[in-house]
């Protein structure tokens, strides 16, 4: 029971629940095959795809954890594709490394500079995050559409391409930016005091000021993190399809990211928070996804099965829930008697 009781444990379940169905569908989906040193296979699809939504969530996570929300990770995604696409297209010379990681660098600078600007409306002014990043989230596409002249921005650069679609050893490049992501954060949020002075930020952030906790700083930094994840994520968004779209690029995916952080278990009241449950969450929602499409279901009806996942997890981990396999207090124990409550020690 106490591996039940476990946090995590609905969610490895419910991963593992798709993992199976799959392969009973479709055997060659846990398959995975070595060519020219290179894994290929549907579960290596997996880990590249969800790259991009791996990075928002990390972001978001840590947002959350102190009662936090980032509406604007999919307009910041739009804004820094259209940069490094731009600078890129302009050059004249897409294939030099230097364009491209120039262009890479100072994508990756303004979005650094968005959500500083989220960090200041929230943190310094005190608006709340959800109209600070609203704002954004309705202007940032509009910027981007600015930088691309309101037409998609392509490109043929095959070091701009290799980040979404090569390979680095026998891994995909883009898991390998995802994987990295999740150690960093996670050696900071869990290795070091910085994720006890979040969760005390989230859990209560008056108390936590007047115990000398600078939570100013520390929701200032959650939201540039968060800016900054998204400006990567939109980096590996335009090259996997080579273009900068303002319009789709990130489309929805600070839902999608908010339904990843929440499977895993952290709270939207903020305070305790689970990377490890966040990458549970996203491998979740791209594996379904995976799943739609095998299905040959219609990309406007796949809402409805993501809804029907989050229901089912949502509902299993629900405390009530949780609470009907414990004997309530007074119930009979399995020896027939009835549980008494233990007597206080007198002077205790």
């Amino acid at each position: 029971m106490g591996v039940v009781k476990h946090r995590l444990f609905w969610p490895i379940a419910a991963l593992l629940t798709l993992v199976v169905i799959n392969t009973l569908a479709r055997p060659q989906f846990i398959k995975v095959t070595v060519r020219d040193g290179q894994l290929y296979g549907a579960l290596i699809d997996i880990l590249r795809n969800s790259a991009p939504l791996m990075l928002v969530a990390l972001g978001m996570t840590i947002v959350i954890a102190t009662r936090g929300i980032d509406l604007s990770v999919g307009a910041v995604m739009a804004v820094s594709g259209a940069v490094a696409l731009t600078i890129i297209h302009d050059s004249g010379n897409p294939d030099n490394l230097g364009t491209v990681v120039s262009a890479v660098v100072v994508a990756l600078l303004v979005a650094l500079v968005l959500g500083s600007w989220n960090g200041m409306l929230i943190a310094v002014l005190g608006i709340q995050p959800i109209i600070a990043t609203l704002v954004l989230m309705l202007a940032g596409r509009g910027v981007a559409l600015l930088i691309t002249e309101g037409f998609i921005t392509t490109v043929n650069s095959g070091p701009f391409e290799y980040i979404a679609t090569g390979y680095l050893l026998i891994l995909p490049f883009a898991f390998l930016i995802s994987l990295t992501a999740i150690r960093v954060i996670g050696a900071f949020e869990r290795r070091t005091a910085l994720g006890m002075l979040t969760e005390a930020v989230g859990i209560n952030p008056e108390a936590s000021r007047l115990a000398g906790v600078r939570s100013r700083g520390i929701i200032f930094s959650v939201y540039v993190v968060s800016g900054l994840m998204a400006g990567i994520a939109g980096i590996i968004y335009s090259s996997n399809i080579r273009a900068a779209d303002a319009n789709a690029a990130g489309l929805f995916i600070e839902l999608y990211a908010i339904l990843a952080v929440v499977l895993g278990g952290t709270s939207l009241q903020g305070g305790k928070f689970s990377i490890a449950g966040t990458v549970i969450g996203v491998l979740i929602i791209q594996t379904l996804n995976s799943t739609i499409l095998f299905l040959g279901v219609p990309s406007a009806q796949s809402p409805v099965f993501f809804a029907l996942v989050v229901v089912l997890v949502v509902i299993v981990q629900s405390p009530r829930v949780r609470q009907l396999g414990r004997w309530p207090r007074g119930a009979t124990g399995s020896d027939g008697t009835a549980d008494k409550p233990a007597k206080a020690e007198v002077g205790a």
